[in-house]
């Protein structure tokens, strides 16, 4: 059942306020299609607004000592944690997951948040004494300003919390949530005041890309944190970095599985199935082709085929189920379309999940698992669809595995499935990719590594997350000093001084 129909405010210097821009956006349910709140469109005018409450607070908040910053980190991490259930139910509502994966997505959300908290740690400049006669280096780590963090609908509660890293480090942020789900992190940041930041630290701006350009050219935004598709990512990259701003825009994927004639299918099977279809596949690690040796490509497709049919699609609050649905009707409609395309080109149709329907959801987004065999070239095997359409093909060993993996333009994720060392470490080594799985289809890293691709995947010079998240939202700034006076002609302390308590 859908949530009461709310209309969502901005967040602007402590004080939530209702948007000024041109019409609004619907957000709904996907699985049930109702409306469950109502999004206003934000002004250039609300954005300077953010940006200007954001740009006061920093000059106190970047004052404010590392461990008392530290020390907020931790009781927003206590009220997230309260709150778990709570966020992984609105997490259904909004985006469609099942329960499960959106309490694993709070999992993930959680620790992103406990290495924020270790900024006694991660702010540590260094020190190098007489690298000449009498002279020493060092350097510290400064915060830079307000950055602005623009989330995608895919992950509402794991890619906003990017801002604690930034906060941490003693900036300020303006995080703008995707159109399509933005109550998670409408909830996240009533979290955020309840644990104690300052007004101002973290502030919240609804709307379109005309935020996103705003905050890319605003003076008083010195860095921008995207995540979303490879061509707005290059776009966003572009336009930030052109007005002089440090930027990382991490793109989408075409994420390959490969499967040898040494993989344990029994082990291996869940692992694959989870890879592609869990999230239903509206994930940037989600594996996208299925690259199976040719020895034993009969044998394990039956066994892949029949897993996957045995996905059981639904609501994601209903017991027992293990596909949602997808993100909107468009994104139904482009998929289907992308299928009809394929077909037309010469891919087979192995699983077909077009015109899926739920019992008692009829007007929810509903597909199917969708498996097609398909090859480089097609582009339903070549660029990014983002939903439940999976593509197959057989290749002879691990040099042709390795071309496919390699003559993609997205260079996020591959995996391969083998119990031979030998073969693992040649794919890791020759695999033009920013993460790779070995028996691990969705090998994301945990929050204390980077996360990030390569080619069209990412654009920047920092990964998101864990240290070169400080490293982005941080300069070093290096002093060079030596000292002329005599130690030897310096006055004497005053004993009264050396006694003092």
């Amino acid at each position: 059942m859908d949530r009461p129909r709310a209309t969502l405010e901005n967040h602007i210097g402590g004080t939530w306020v209702a948007p000024s821009g041109p019409g609004s956006v619907p957000v709904t349910n996907p699985a049930t299609g109702g409306m469950i709140a109502d999004l206003p469109l934000s002004s250039v005018a609300d954005v300077d607004g953010a940006v200007a409450a954001a740009h006061e607070a920093y000059q106190e908040w970047r004052t404010v000592p590392v461990p008392t910053r530290s020390a907020i980190l931790f009781r927003y991490r206590r009220v997230l944690s309260d709150a778990t259930e709570e966020l992984a139910r609105i997490i259904v509502d909004e985006n469609g997951k099942t329960l499960a994966e959106a309490r694993g997505e709070m999992l993930r959300a959680l620790q992103y948040v406990e290495h924020a908290c270790a900024v006694t740690e991660t702010m540590k400049g260094a020190v190098t004494e007489n690298v000449g006669t009498g002279v020493d280096i060092e350097y510290i780590r400064e915060p830079l300003g307000v950055f602005a963090v623009i989330a995608p609908f895919n992950f509402p509660a794991m890619i906003p919390l990017y801002f604690t890293w930034a906060v941490g480090a003693g900036n300020t942020v303006v995080v703008k949530p995707s159109e399509l789900c933005p109550l998670t992190t409408v909830r996240m940041v009533e979290l955020a005041t309840e644990a104690g930041f300052p007004d101002g630290v973290v502030n919240l701006v609804l709307g379109d890309r005309t935020v996103v350009e705003r905050l890319a050219e605003h003076r008083d935004v010195v860095g921008l944190s995207f995540v979303g598709s490879s061509d707005v990512a290059l776009r966003v990259y572009t336009m930030t970095t052109g007005f002089g701003k440090r930027c990382q825009a991490q793109g989408g994927s075409k994420n390959h599985l490969v499967v040898t004639d040494t993989a344990v299918i029994d082990k291996c099977l869940p692992n694959i199935v989870s890879s592609m279809l869990g999230n239903t596949s509206q994930r940037c690690f989600a594996g996208s082709n299925l690259v199976v040796y040719r020895s034993v490509y009969e044998p394990f497709m039956e066994r892949f085929l029949s897993a996957v049919d045995k996905l059981r699609l639904g609501h994601g609050l209903d017991e027992d189920v293990t596909l949602g649905p997808v993100i909107s009707q468009s994104a139904l409609e482009r998929f289907e379309a992308a299928i009809g395309e394929a077909e037309n080109g010469g891919a087979g149709v192995l699983l077909d999940g077009r015109g899926a329907t739920v019992e008692g959801y009829p007007d929810g987004h509903w597909m199917g698992p969708t498996v097609l065999s398909a090859a480089p070239g097609m582009a339903v095997f070549d660029e990014e669809l983002f939903g439940p359409v999976r593509c197959v093909m057989a290749v002879d060993d691990l040099d042709e595995a390795i071309d496919v993996v390699n003559a993609s333009t997205f260079g996020h994720t591959a995996a391969i499935y083998t119990e031979h060392g030998g073969v693992a470490r040649e794919f890791r080594r020759r695999a033009d990719v920013g993460q790779v799985g070995i028996n691990v289809g969705t090998p994301a890293p945990i929050a204390f590594y980077a996360v990030g691709g390569r080619k069209r995947s990412f654009y920047g010079s920092h990964r998101g997350r864990a240290n070169d998240a400080i490293d982005f939202y941080t300069d070093k700034k290096v002093v060079v000093s030596t000292w002329h006076v005599d130690t030897t002609q310096q006055t004497a302390v005053d004993p009264a001084f050396e006694d003092a308590p």
